[in-house]
């Protein structure tokens, strides 16, 4: 069944339970390394054909019910007038740190037709390669996400100048939010305009926050991305890491799909979301390296406590890691249809 990942979005009734794997295109993979020798990650971003090969090989190789879009979610801060560059260990690095008002005020809210083609046309291509054999998610990340890079200049380990704006000059820092919140929402419009049949939001860093402040400084400007995206009528996955405490707040803050890293049991997490959203994950990255019997057992105890309700996505609770075997994760994929046929 193609649409196998689409209906268990939508908590209809499936053949067996879909799998997917967040950074499922990448590293692990001996075809992405090959091209990696002679690419940037950011010029195959930027060259439509590569980034649909890219997105095509672990569909090809592993037998996923959902293929998604290779892109990086701080693709649209470029074009914004934020540059950036990725520093070999340490990830991206931006040149000029956003942290007062003339730099707020500098960002452009962009067209993505305008800006970003590139991203469109790789999601044409692919849907011209992949229709009614799999379905293709776009995404993009979410603000606090993109303001955490901006603000700290980089990956961070305690968010400190985030936070520092976001409580000492909450008009500043409503301003950079209601910015990124307009470009992130166009830019999944136009994904899905281009034929993205489902969008995934990465909030990756939002665990950091309490759910005051979540429920304060971020969930309005989610709320208005995810109700408008949701009116397109096609599946949102709201997704973000460490966030066992705001579970509640993630599903009134939108989305048809809930993601749930390894830290929160999804039997747990079904029973506090409620029945109308569906659910993702929840399988730690790491057990792709574990012995095969305690992997076997860790797969069993996520498809049990799922349950028999529909509406279950298996996926990792955050992405694969670049150790990861592709045997193990065809391994898996094949595991779980095969527990879950019905």
């Amino acid at each position: 069944m193609w649409d196998r990942f689409l209906r268990a979005c939508r908590r209809e009734p499936v053949d067996a339970t879909p799998v997917w794997f967040m950074r499922q295109a990448g590293r692990y993979m001996e075809e992405y390394r090959a091209i990696r020798q002679r690419h940037t990650l950011l010029e195959i971003c930027l060259q439509p054909e590569l980034a649909a090969e890219v997105t095509l090989q672990p569909v090809r190789k592993l037998g996923v019910d959902a293929a998604i879009l290779f892109a990086d979610i701080l693709l649209p801060l470029e074009p914004m007038g934020a540059s950036f560059h990725f520093a070999a260990g340490e990830g991206p690095v931006f040149d000029q740190p956003v942290r007062d008002a003339s730099a707020v005020e500098a960002l452009r809210i962009i067209d993505p037709v305008e800006s970003l083609p590139h991203v469109l046309e790789a999601i044409r291509i692919l849907r011209a390669e992949l229709d009614g054999r799999t379905p293709l998610i776009g995404f993009a990340g979410a603000p606090f996400t993109l303001a955490s890079y901006l603000v700290e200049g980089g990956k961070s380990q305690n968010y400190a100048n985030t936070k520092r704006m976001m409580y000492r000059d909450p008009g500043l820092w409503n301003a950079l939010m209601e910015k990124l919140a307009e470009v992130v929402r166009s830019y999944l419009r136009a994904q899905v305009a281009a034929g993205a049949q489902a969008v995934q939001l990465f909030d990756s860093w939002v665990g950091s926050l309490c759910p005051d402040d979540y429920v304060q400084f971020i969930q309005p400007h989610v709320r208005g991305i995810l109700s408008d995206l949701q009116a397109t009528g096609v599946p949102v996955i709201h997704f973000g890491t460490n966030t066992g405490a705001l579970l509640e707040h993630l599903r009134d803050a939108g989305g048809t799909v809930i993601g749930v890293d390894w830290r929160t049991p999804l039997d747990l997490a079904r029973r506090r979301l409620g029945a109308g959203v569906a659910v993702q994950g929840n399988l730690d990255p790491l057990l792709l390296g574990a012995p095969r019997p305690l992997l076997d057992a860790r797969v069993e105890n996520i498809l049990e406590r799922a349950g028999s309700e529909p509406g279950h996505v298996f996926n990792l609770g955050h992405g694969i890691l670049p150790d990861t075997s592709p045997d193990t994760a065809k391994y898996v994929v094949d595991l779980v249809h095969e527990r879950t046929a019905r």
